[in-house]
């Protein structure tokens, strides 16, 4: 994102001056939409674009150019796959020997260059340009798109030959690729090709949130759709049956899997595509967002040699990467460690990995008793879904097994009565449960445009209305380490957005936990069936943080920001 200040010289030098009052009044818009000053003055004509980026390349010793009504070589604008050129902003426009040319309307968005070195072999040579110009450069990624699929049938017949042939063709392999390498370079955790009546839409999930990256012209479906099948080992004429599949590629030096999944819709079949990164290492705690307090609760459940450890959220809420990370922590030479899932997301080297497969019988109750003949030390069930491998899983941690799943509750305290509702014993879940975590999602305030603010007027009432304002400091000061009570309990952070975060404000996300461990105390609640009320209130008397009191913190800490607490909170 350029600097305030450069924009501020670039306005002073400009052929034409500016008037104070009209400069005054657009920073004040720009601050009410949550736009660049640029923006502001150029959609409002009040300043020629022109001369503002010429005058920006001055200030920075960048060349300007105009690539309006310029050719650009069909294979150097490939060189920056589309998806990558309209999020960034840049596209490459001439190359000669070993320099690429490259236009962006930000020459200082080092790490897209620094990305785009890397990626193509060239060394960049940067130039600035208008907006309105590099828009205009990236309408023909799509006019190309279109005149490649123009000249040939508009659509590809549903034949599994006329279907293979169209996967093989060389501009259906550089958009699939593109949409593979974007995501990635993205950190995009699923990719959505939905087709619609009359093109197909591609979107990112990025940091749980989906995002429109392009619209393809709709004959582009079929062998869109066949590539994937293919990569994927599925039928390319079946149609209207869901399928699932799964391939691996090799991109930027890193060996990603993605999970695909087929569903017949509408207009079309609609594919899903989860991003896994093979090589992943297991997160730590600390890398994981657990605050001291929660850590050591945590740790100390994973010190004993038998039990249960349950991580309970909503889907996509992180609950695998958290077990797998304490997988990591347990996975010592001396133990057998023994797991079954529905899918196996990540490999880990040490640890026997057994995926469910219910069109042959292989559920997680069969393979639960299965791996209990395995002897095991410690067993990771992927999910617990049903009575009988509650009673399975409970059973194995009874008998001296250190036992990991997964639930879908709320929160930490509905936990319980969600086992005794599935037909398990109170006796049997407050022997056997160590710990129990709930955890989402939140996105993190992007580092690079963080600022500070008071909160006030609605968004307080809305805080208000969830959490006692008055406790605020007494939190704070409890849970984060030379806590300056100086301050006002109401100062917390945001991001206003740049390019390094694509204006969202937001770069990465991180946990929010709730940990609840089962001490004498509470297993006589337990054994009592109090209710989750209760069980919730005896937690939070004995030091127990909520998941809102833990965002809060990691609020005032500047990790995350009141308005991502307040959306997470309400799921």
């Amino acid at each position: 994102m350029l600097s305030a200040k450069t924009i501020r010289d670039a306005i002073e030098k400009l052929s034409k001056p500016l008037d104070p009052a009209v400069l005054e009044e657009a920073l004040k818009q720009a601050t009410l939409q949550n736009k660049t000053l640029e923006e502001i003055l150029i959609t409002g004509n009040l300043i020629d674009e022109s001369d503002l980026y010429q005058k920006i390349g001055d200030i920075l010793n960048v060349k300007f150019i105009t690539l309006k009504g310029r050719e650009i070589k069909k294979e150097i604008l490939n060189l920056i796959p589309g998806p990558l050129a309209g999020t960034h902003q840049v596209v490459s426009f001439d190359q000669e020997g070993n320099i690429l040319d490259l236009a962006m309307t930000d020459p200082t968005d080092i790490q897209t260059i620094e990305f785009l070195h890397r990626k193509t072999g060239f060394s960049p040579q940067v130039f600035i340009t208008t907006p309105s110009d590099l828009k205009d450069a990236l309408r023909r990624y799509h006019a190309e798109l279109k005149d490649e699929f123009t000249t040939k049938k508009t659509s590809v017949a549903a034949t599994p030959d006329d279907l293979k042939k169209a996967a093989e063709e060389l501009p259906i392999i550089n958009i699939v690729n593109s949409i593979l390498e974007h995501a990635v370079y993205e950190n995009a955790s699923d990719i959505h090709i939905e087709p619609e009546e009359k093109e197909l839409v591609i979107r990112y999930r990025i940091d749980g949130i989906l995002k429109t990256v392009m619209n393809l012209p709709k004959n582009l479906q079929n062998g869109l759709t066949a590539r994937i099948k293919i990569l994927s080992n599925l039928k390319l004429d079946e149609h209207m049956v869901p399928q699932d599949g799964r391939f691996k590629i090799q991109i930027q030096d890193e060996q990603m899997a993605f999970r695909v999944s087929v569903l017949p819709v509408y207009d079309g079949e609609k594919i899903v595509m989860r991003l896994l990164h093979e090589g992943a290492k297991a997160l730590t705690l600390d890398q994981l967002g657990f605050l001291d307090n929660p850590k050591q609760k945590l740790e100390d459940a994973i010190k004993k040699p038998h039990g249960m450890i349950l991580v309970t959220g909503p889907t996509g809420s992180g609950k695998t990467t958290t077990l797998y990370s304490v997988l990591g922590i347990l996975n010592q030479p001396g133990v057998n460690i023994s797991t079954v899932e529905d899918p196996i997301e990540y490999r880990v080297v040490g640890v026997n990995q057994s995926q469910i497969n219910a069109k042959v019988g292989f559920t997680f109750a069969s393979g639960l008793r299965a791996l209990l003949r395995q002897d095991p030390n410690i067993i990771m069930v992927g999910e617990i879904r049903d009575q009988e491998t509650a009673e399975i899983s409970i059973n194995a941690a009874m008998t001296g097994h250190l036992v990991l799943s997964t639930l879908h509750t709320n929160d930490a305290p509905t936990t319980i009565p969600r086992l005794t509702d599935m037909g398990v014993p109170p006796f049997l879940v407050a022997y056997t449960v160590n710990v129990i975590i709930a955890q989402r999602l939140v996105r993190k305030i992007c580092q690079f445009c963080k600022q500070e603010f008071t909160l006030d007027g609605a968004a307080l009432d809305e805080l208000a209305k969830v959490f006692d304002i008055k406790k605020l400091s007494e939190l704070f000061k409890a849970n984060i380490k030379n806590f300056d009570e100086t301050k006002s309990a109401l100062t917390f952070f945001k991001g206003v957005g740049c390019n390094r975060c694509n204006q969202s404000g937001y770069k990465g996300r991180q946990g929010i936990y709730e940990v609840m461990e089962i001490d004498e105390g509470m297993t006589k609640k337990i054994n009592e069936r109090a209710p989750a009320i209760d069980l919730k209130n005896y937690a939070r008397e004995h030091g127990m943080l909520t998941m809102l009191e833990d965002g809060l913190i990691k609020c005032k800490m500047g990790i995350t920001s009141i308005n991502e607490i307040m959306r997470v909170s309400k799921e």
